[in-house]
C-alpha cells in the first residue's frame, strides 16, 4: 500500500494545479516528505499515467526507490499533468483524495 496519506497527496494535487504560483511551495512540501513518502508519490504518479498497473504498486515503489537519480521534487514538478496522474493513480488503487481536497479548499 502507499506510504503517504491521501491528505498529503491532496495537498500536492492542489499545489500542482496552481504550479505557476505555487511551485516553490510544492517543491518545499515534496522535499520535506520522508523517503518512503517520496517513493510512494512517484509510484502513485506512475500508476496514474499507466506506466504500472495498480497491482504492480510494490514493483513501482521498488523501481522508484532504486532508480531515483534526481531530487523527487524536480522529477515530479517536471512531469506534465502531475495532478491528473496522481488522481488517476489514487482511483486505480481504489482511493480518493476528493474529501481531503474539499477540506483543504474550505480551509479545514
Amino acid at each position: 500500500m502507499l506510504d503517504i496519506s491521501t491528505y498529503k497527496v491532496a495537498q500536492i494535487i492542489l499545489m500542482a494545479r496552481e504550479l505557476d504560483r505555487a511551485e516553490g511551495e510544492l517543491r518545499a512540501f515534496i522535499d520535506r516528505l520522508n523517503r518512503e513518502e517520496q517513493v510512494s508519490l512517484v509510484a502513485l504518479m506512475w500508476v496514474g499515467r499507466d506506466s504500472f498497473d495498480a497491482e504492480e504498486l510494490a514493483e513501482a515503489k521498488a523501481t522508484a526507490a532504486s532508480e531515483a537519480t534526481t531530487p523527487t521534487s524536480d522529477y515530479l514538478i517536471g512531469t506534465p499533468h502531475l495532478s491528473d496522474h496522481l488522481e488517476n493513480g489514487l482511483d486505480a488503487l481504489g482511493l480518493s483524495a476528493a474529501d481531503d481536497e474539499d477540506s483543504l479548499i474550505r480551509g479545514g
